[in-house]
């Protein structure tokens, strides 16, 4: 029996958007802050640090794109971060600092793409890895590219066996299920969800998959845009565009920390993950409780290149012994 709680966190706050560098002065502000709380983990919510430009049109009605539109992504792309690359170094600094996990949603470049991603760091602030969004949701497809099966990891850490799925893709049942199959006990949630339903999900999620769930949400005014932003809630300063909602929940479905909306916060809960075993005793949809002779699910976790180049080196001809 796991008889030292695991104290986790969820950080609700917005991007500084289109300002990388204060965004991340932001965060280790948060990461301070949920340092002196004791905290072993704690979640980041979706683009956190390059942003979620809610609200923007990118210059596009369907058959056309303007030139606004292509200034628009330039900014956006600039804001972006390489992973690995000087920004990752600098979060896992934060994460050294905490002596604690720290999973955060970013936009991620390579080359002119951009992804939706959720890092991982270790305690001595190395990045462990990442997990690329898979499927943008509607008008996030005209700016951000889709993940592949490459990044669907699981990671064993002292805080548990961390995974990521990126705001709706808690809604694709089989995304689910290979996570569940992974043996993930810590679901980070990254989102910008805002939605009451939002709630639903996270403790459907828990109770399904018998773990706990930990959803960061952003909480962003229009105050945290620059001047020049045009987007179609207006420019009032105090304009909410996400409201928060960030919310943990334990793996019996019940919720032990939030909602929280309407402002910045940070939210704690102590966890047992030892409660994982007890509730998955009359339920494991990827053990006892699945059904593998009538459903299957096929996982293709290689990584998929638009160009692969490959090398072929011939040497001499060799000849049988016997041949002179």
């Amino acid at each position: 029996m796991n008889m030292t709680p695991l104290r986790v966190a969820v950080v609700q706050a917005g991007t500084s958007l289109f300002d990388t560098p204060k965004t991340l002065e932001r965060m280790q502000a948060h990461c301070e802050a949920a340092a002196a709380l004791g905290v072993k983990l704690v979640v980041f919510p979706e683009a956190y640090i390059g942003g979620y430009p809610k609200g923007l049109t990118f210059g596009a009605v369907m058959g056309s794109r303007f030139p606004e539109g292509r200034e628009e992504y330039l900014r956006y792309w600039k804001s972006a971060i390489m992973v690995p690359g000087p920004e990752t170094v600098q979060i896992g600094s934060f994460a050294a600092t905490m002596k604690a996990h720290i999973v955060v949603g970013v936009i991620e470049k390579e080359g002119a793409t951009l992804y939706c991603t959720a890092l991982f760091f270790g305690p001595d602030g190395a990045l462990l890895g990442k997990h690329r969004k898979l499927m943008p949701t509607a008008t996030e497809r005209l700016v951000w590219g889709q993940g592949d099966g490459s990044t669907l990891p699981v990671f064993e850490t002292e805080a548990g066996r961390l995974g990521a799925a990126i705001c709706w893709e808690n809604y694709m049942p089989a995304l689910r299920q290979s996570l569940y199959a992974q043996g993930i006990n810590v679901w980070c949630a990254p989102t910008v969800d805002e939605r009451d339903i939002w709630q639903a999900s996270m403790r459907h999620i828990a109770y399904e998959g018998r773990t706990f769930v930990l959803s960061a949400c952003q909480y962003m005014t229009r105050a945290d845009a620059p001047e020049q932003y045009e987007c179609h809630q207006g420019h009032n300063p105090e304009t909410v565009l996400i409201k928060g909602g960030s919310v943990i929940v334990n793996p019996f479905g019940e919720i032990i920390a939030g909602p929280v909306y309407d402002r910045e916060a940070i939210l704690t809960a102590d966890i047992d993950l030892d409660d994982v075993i007890r509730a998955k005793y009359d339920l494991d949809v990827a053990g006892h409780y699945a059904r593998p002779d009538v459903f299957s699910l096929q996982v293709d976790t290689t990584a998929k290149t638009p160009v692969a180049f490959t090398t072929q080196e011939t040497g001499p001809l060799s000849l049988p012994d016997a041949i002179e």
